[in-house]
């Protein structure tokens, strides 16, 4: 299976490695995720080897790609996702590095590749109604909210309207 790389736009998106736990630990381990991820907090290094083996064993699956978000190719400031079995995608990025257009640019990266390389026509992302970022991030990144799509979830015990967005690649 061919390594994923996808440099553009001052980024370098690629698969996570075995040196790259510590970093997993600042970028997940924080009430922002907490909030507005299924990513468990505390996240420790026991979470970050499961998280690191469970997107090794997805990706060897086919199903999804995790990638680190990298100015470098070297220090993971975030992470991109996409669940290819439900046309999905998803992002965080570390506390301290943003501010900085990481999640636009590492997001507009992603979609761009799942249309083109991947082939898939829509992707969505699914925001907390309350994550205003999220939602500025889905704008700048050319998805459109779909009204009618919202979902009601239990989250870490509270209920969740999470909001649909929709980016149709060219057909």
């Amino acid at each position: 299976m061919e390594t994923v790389v996808i440099e553009g736009e001052g980024l370098v998106l690629r698969e996570w490695r075995d040196e790259d736990l510590a970093a997993m630990c600042k970028i997940f381990d924080n009430e922002d995720v907490a909030r507005f991820t299924p990513i468990p907090v505390p996240f420790g290094p026991v979470e970050a080897e499961a998280h690191l083996a469970k997107a090794r064993e997805r990706r060897a699956a086919g199903t999804h790609l995790r990638l680190a978000v990298t100015t470098d190719g070297e220090l993971p400031l975030g992470e991109v996702m996409v669940n290819l079995e439900a046309g999905t995608a998803g992002y965080a990025i570390g506390p301290e590095y943003r501010g900085q257009g990481l999640a636009v640019r590492a997001t507009r990266l992603l979609t761009t590749y799942v249309h083109e390389e991947l082939g898939v026509r829509g992707i969505r992302l699914q925001i907390d109604e309350d994550n205003a970022g999220s939602c500025a991030v889905a704008r700048a990144c050319g998805y459109r909210l779909v009204e009618d799509e919202g979902e009601w979830i239990e989250s870490k015990g509270r209920r969740v309207l999470l909001t649909s967005w929709l980016h149709e690649g060219a057909a």
